[in-house]
């Protein structure tokens, strides 16, 4: 039976993303979705991502991203692609520290 998810290749690439200098709380994250919230409860367009990432922003090892409905990609990614974001650290509802990304890249995209 074929993976609801294939594994994606070892070799794909993803652009960086870029803190803006005057942004001094702003983060950034680079690493594969493990998570994905494509109906965001409070309905206001935003999509969220879990991503392993070493600096663990929000518990060890995992970062999260809220991305605001103008910067949300189409097609949305799912779990083992590779994303990177940037933007401030900021508190999410469930008291969770999370990046609120003002840029945002999806490999081979």
């Amino acid at each position: 039976m074929p993976s609801e998810h294939p594994e994606k290749p070892a070799g794909d690439k993803v652009a960086p993303s870029h803190c803006q200098p005057a942004l001094p709380s702003c983060r950034t994250t680079q690493g594969r979705i493990v998570y994905v919230e494509r109906v965001d409860p409070d309905g206001d367009g935003d999509a969220h991502f879990v991503v392993i990432d070493a600096q663990g922003i929000t518990l060890p090892g995992l970062t999260a991203i809220d991305v605001r409905r103008g910067l949300r990609p189409h097609p949305l990614p799912g779990p083992g692609e590779l994303i990177s974001a940037a933007g401030p650290v900021q508190t999410g509802s469930y008291g969770q520290s999370q990046i609120h990304a003002f840029e945002l890249h999806v490999a081979n995209r």
